[in-house]
């Protein structure tokens, strides 16, 4: 394995730090600082990604034929990295990453020609309709009624856990189409307008008490909602096939960057935070923790690097992707972790108003305490998303193990 980059892709990360420092304003630096989901308001996020359609970088993953950039894995990994330690903005992946793979493996020239361009250019914002009250991880429970009424589908049902739904213009549904035979096999892949009569979008508040418009989880209700059966990619209860290639795209994603990125805003405050007469930094014990999770960053980082080297050679990763996305979520966890405990009591206010976009009030702090608290709250799901972590390890133990 060569963990060597040649001077080419060298080169390319520094003019995608150079790209950074150009558009990632200091205005919106500002506004990240305040977010405990890395999310911002929408047209933040509409106007960085249309920086990056500009310059040609908005999708990285996609073949040239429909207006990606069609990277290396390399240039993949370096873009994603360097985005993760500025702390810039992820382009959404629920458009770019997630439906429009599967548009282009499943659908027809018609939904192609319809849905891609307006992905590609931020035109469109997509959410995920996958996890249901009662379902969990058990997506093949799913009950969420798609009904055949000529040349329509009559949907009726709820999704739950729906990341920012008040925003999206579309949803990428799993809806049941039939009972009969195995559960997975009586499931269907709908596109649904989000402005269609009888779809309701309703906030569900979690720990974090993350501010309007900023909310980012939802309840989605659709009451008999009809959608067009031109809207179903693939076959008719052909969708557990559709699903299981878009979770590729949605678990194994870099993470060493971001974690590099967490490790030095928690070392900074424990620089300006007092243990005693001393700063936190010069405690053993947590200078020990602190140094350990770098640590396990370096693995979580070398294991991307083998993936990507197995990458680079035309293999595919499998299974190993459920040990980055299982140790990824685990050390950002540990990591929340110490931030609070580095900044004390400090993490106890929660002050709305302070962190609302636009408020110029200061906070009950230093400036780097305002979203500790929410980012440790926020954090706590990480390792559940996208297939819990349990279900991860199971997955490892098949696959990798062969237990």
């Amino acid at each position: 394995m060569d963990f060597d980059f040649s001077p080419e892709d060298e080169a390319f990360r520094t003019e995608v730090r150079a790209f950074i420092a150009e558009e990632y304003t200091e205005d919106m630096r500002r506004r990240t600082s305040k977010s405990t989901t890395g999310y911002l308001e929408k047209d933040d996020h509409v106007r960085w990604q249309k920086a990056l359609y500009a310059k040609g970088w908005i999708a990285p993953n996609w073949p040239k034929q429909y207006g990606g950039a069609e990277w290396s894995p390399s240039r993949k990994y370096i873009f994603e990295t360097e985005l993760q330690r500025a702390g810039a903005p992820r382009p959404v992946s629920f458009g770019l990453k997630m439906v429009a793979p599967v548009i282009m493996q499943f659908g027809t020239d018609a939904q192609k020609e319809r849905f891609l361009p307006d992905i590609l250019a931020t035109n469109v914002w997509w959410c995920q309709g996958y996890s249901e009250p009662g379902s969990g991880s058990d997506l093949a429970s799913l009950q969420t009624r798609a009904v055949p009424d000529g040349d329509d589908y009559i949907v009726t049902g709820r999704k739950i856990w729906t990341t920012r739904a008040q925003d999206a213009d579309w949803i990428f549904c799993l809806v049941r189409t039939s009972n009969e035979g195995k559960r997975q096999a009586g499931i269907t892949f709908l596109l649904i307008d989000m402005t269609a009569p009888g779809v309701e979008v309703l906030p569900l508040p979690i720990l974090d008490q993350t501010p309007a418009p900023l909310q980012e989880v939802n309840e989605v209700v659709f009451d008999e909602v009809r959608v067009p059966q031109s809207n179903r990619i693939g076959e008719e209860n052909q969708g557990w096939t559709v699903a299981k290639y878009l979770l590729e795209f949605e678990r194994g994603n870099a993470s060493a960057g971001g974690l590099y990125g967490a490790i030095a805003k928690v070392r900074h405050m424990a620089e300006h935070e007092s243990a005693g007469q001393a700063p936190l930094i010069a405690d053993d014990s947590f200078r020990r923790r602190l140094d350990s999770l770098e640590i396990e960053t370096r693995a979580v980082e070398v294991t991307e690097l083998r993936i990507l080297s197995s990458l680079s050679s035309g293999e595919r990763p499998g299974a190993e992707s459920s040990i980055l996305k299982t140790r990824g979520t685990e050390v950002s966890q540990a990591i929340s972790e110490l931030a609070v405990e580095a900044i004390g009591y400090y993490a106890q206010p929660y002050d709305h108003d302070v962190l609302a976009f636009g408020a110029n009030m200061p906070p009950i702090g230093p400036d780097y305490s305002m979203n500790v608290a929410g980012r440790y709250f926020n954090l706590r799901k990480a390792s559940i998303y996208g297939g819990s972590n349990e279900i991860q390890r199971n997955i490892m133990a098949k696959l990798i193990l062969g237990l």
